[in-house]
């Protein structure tokens, strides 16, 4: 197959899609404002109204940082639980969601496509929906959901059978349900979706990605219109395909040659086997730079794992790139173009992917006193990247023109595959730590030692910043893994990998890490070790506290400035999910959800042991301050 030649440009359509939108825009915040709806206003300030949340990120900006501090360094140690409410029956698996709290009721999504309205002030529950799934579903990495987003009188989620569902937040009914994929082959939704707003036509937007890179699918991410369902543009993050601009091809992704892609090498018919099958699929959240009016979102590993694959025959794997993957891609919300990519893993060999959450925020550089409009993301593969968002939303990143690239620190010890960045080129400076072909007839390459191993230095748990100490706070693990390539053919519905591993231990006493960096310099401030892995994300807030989970079941807040340990509370099972904080009646809640399960226990090798003491659950906690702590 070869890649698709970009049809007519774009513009008449956008011209169309501007007039239409404004006026269809103006109508929409009509009746948000007339059915005491959720509007694109209240999103845009969710950071700054901490009686909602109505962000997956507390804001727009995905900084996870509330103004709340009630509950701070002095009196969280008086936290208490207000209720609990269980997910109820068998089906408990990996609880990852990050709950959504709109005028007294929390919206939080669970496993197995499940979502629950709970009133917030005694944990009743109003409502359920449970997605009728196929037994054919192919989730990679656990049946999780982490959770929703909410926009007028709906909410919306995606399911494991690749759909996307739109639910009256006050019934639960189906609104409308719309299928991007085919679940079959691969393709699936874990992530929750998104809502902008469109600077250029005033249309607000649900924003959503797609899963599946072990399967070999090719990664889309879709806009759709939040009323009806209806596909508004989609964009494939793989090189050389074509994109979709109001149901018609709009414009290839890239290069329509496709060049950082070769011939698959082992094919003798030199189809594009890699390419056809590439991955990139942009399955986490996305930040909204409403400024630029630019979407700002990971992209997932290549497929297969396997860089020979991807590589030309008898070349160096450095010399491809196997665009659009394992970076942080800068999307035009009006029409989906992509605008800038900056790739953290070059022609990805160890499914470091790029999907951890994209930070939006500014600083002042220390030099020049310019204020920088930066974007912040912990990668998989160890580094912590800063790069300048503004280059990126006019086309930086591509191959030939300047890197945005600011700065790249490791954020976990051991790291084996490179030893930095060129701040020039914004390239790695690897090791020689890929895993080598199979030698003529053996059915696997030679082992090797690899650090961070495929469930990276931090994964999608998402980190959180602070502006009052500058600091970043990252939920981090140090381990490791045996690694190996095999030979592979891609078949629908089946794993596309090429590869063999083992995870291993890194060090003794722990595995779990959480660190606070600075973003200007990539010092790290003070850390904190867990002998769990950490899985769960972090939230700060004006009280100066990071509050995170952990994998053995505790909920706990440490102060920002030191990283000492002031609260923890046992849940009964392990906390792999998003904390968030709101104000009700005068008072501060933190609420979390608890219920062990995602990558890490699915994959064993050395964590097995660990992993096997924690016990199953499905359940969300809601903490608050008893009154008379609240009032000192």
């Amino acid at each position: 197959m070869k890649p698709q030649h970009s049809a007519v440009p774009a513009l008449k359509a956008l011209v169309a899609l501007t007039t239409a939108g404004l006026a269809f825009g103006a109508m929409v915040g009509v009746a948000e404002a007339a059915a005491g709806g959720v509007t694109w206003e209240d999103i845009q300030n969710d950071d700054k109204t901490p009686a909602d949340v109505l962000t997956y990120g507390l804001g727009v900006k995905a900084q996870r940082y509330s103004p709340l501090k009630q509950i701070n360094t002095k009196t969280v140690s008086g936290l208490v639980p207000a209720w609990s409410f269980s997910f109820g029956g068998e089906k408990q698996r990996g609880q990852e969601g990050q709950a959504l709290v709109r005028d007294g009721v929390i919206y939080i999504t669970a496993s197995y496509s499940r979502f629950y309205a709970i009133d917030a002030r005694t944990g009743k529950q109003l409502w359920a929906y449970e997605h009728r799934l196929p037994n054919d579903i192919r989730p990679c990495c656990d049946v999780v959901n982490r959770g929703a987003a909410i926009y007028g009188d709906k909410v919306f989620f995606g399911t494991l059978d690749a759909s996307i569902v739109a639910l009256d937040r006050k019934t639960g009914k189906v609104a409308w349900k719309e299928k991007f994929g085919d679940h079959k082959v691969g393709y699936t939704m874990t992530g929750a979706p998104t809502i902008v707003k469109d600077k250029r036509s005033g249309r607000v937007l649900l924003i959503h990605g797609s899963s599946g890179d072990e399967f070999g699918v090719v990664g889309w991410l879709f806009a759709r219109d939040p009323d009806t369902g209806k596909e508004v543009w989609a964009r494939p993050m793989v090189e050389g395909h074509m994109g979709r601009l109001d149901g018609k091809d709009s414009t290839v992704t890239g290069d329509p040659k496709a060049p950082s892609w070769p011939a698959d090498p082992e094919s003798p018919t030199g189809k594009v086997e890699a390419w056809n099958h590439g991955g990139g699929a942009p399955w986490q959240s996305a930040s909204f730079d409403a400024d630029t009016n630019t979407i700002v979102i990971g992209a997932g590993n290549p497929a297969p794992w396997n860089t020979w694959k991807r590589t030309a025959k008898g070349d160096d794997p450095r010399n491809w790139d196997s665009l659009f993957t394992s970076g942080q891609a800068y999307v035009d919300a009006s029409t989906g173009e992509l605008k800038g990519f900056y790739q953290h893993t070059p022609n990805d060999a160890w499914d470091f992917s790029g999907n951890n959450s994209v930070i939006l925020f500014d600083y002042k550089d220390v030099k020049t006193g310019k204020l920088i409009k930066a974007s912040a993301h912990a990668d998989r593969n160890g580094f912590f990247f800063v790069t300048d968002r503004e280059k990126l939303a006019t086309g930086a990143g591509y191959p030939n023109k300047p890197t945005a690239l600011i700065g790249a620190w490791p954020f976990v010890d051991g790291i084996t595959w490179a030893s930095g960045y060129d701040l020039k080129t914004g390239k790695p400076i690897e090791k020689n730590n890929r895993p080598p072909l199979p030698k003529d007839g053996e059915d696997k390459g030679q082992s090797i030692f690899v650090s961070p191993p495929f469930l990276g230095g931090t994964n999608w748990h998402p980190m959180s910043y602070s502006p009052d100490t500058g600091l970043f706070y990252i939920p981090a693990n140090h381990w490791a893994m045996d690694y190996w390539t095999e030979h592979l053919t891609y078949k629908p519905g089946s794993a596309y990998l090429g590869q063999g591993f083992r995870i291993k231990r890194l060090f003794d006493d722990h595995v779990g890490i959480l660190r606070a960096i600075d973003p200007k310099t990539g010092k790290i401030a003070w850390e904190h070790k867990e002998k769990f892995p950490l899985w769960a994300g972090t939230m700060t807030t004006a009280g100066g506290l990071v509050f995170t989970g952990t994998s053995d079941g505790y909920m706990k807040a440490f102060d920002t400035k030191t990283g000492k340990e002031l609260w923890s509370f046992q849940t009964g099972s392990g906390v792999v999910s998003v904390p968030i904080t709101w104000e009700m009646d005068g008072e501060q809640y933190i609420g979390v959800q608890s219920g062990y399960g995602g990558a890490v226990p699915l994959w064993g090798g050395d964590m097995a042991e660990l992993t096997k003491q924690v016990t199953q659950g499905g359940s969300m906690w809601v903490f608050k301050l008893p009154k008379t702590v609240a009032r000192l």
